[in-house]
């Protein structure tokens, strides 16, 4: 279920991407934020008749569903966070085993 859920999450990504770089840039973008009459023709019947922006507001509302369903899905399956400084502290921890010396001792 879960590797279902981030493929489709995937997919809606990949789209919504697609989707918002084919819309026309009109260069007033951000010409609502400052009280001009950018806010007036949001609105409007051209602005939300668009194919492309009735899209992408469908994509969007994908992706929140499936981020939202995927943050409640993997809610319980934390796993313990283990440090790889503390692992090889483990590792190095643990005393090596003495061995003969190579080098030949000298015979009288």
């Amino acid at each position: 279920m879960g590797t279902l859920l981030l493929v489709v999450h995937l997919m809606v990504c990949i789209f919504l991407v697609a989707c918002i770089l084919m819309q026309r840039s009109t260069g007033g973008a951000l010409d609502g934020l400052g009280g001009g009459s950018g806010a007036s023709s949001f609105l409007s019947a051209r602005g939300t008749g668009n194919l492309l922006t009735r899209t992408t507001a469908v994509l969007a509302t994908l992706l929140f569903v499936t981020s939202i369903s995927l943050a409640l899905y993997y809610r319980g399956q934390a796993k313990p966070n283990v440090s790889l400084v503390d692992k090889a502290a483990q590792e190095q921890s643990v005393p090596a085993t003495q061995k003969a010396p190579l080098v030949p001792t000298a015979e009288k």
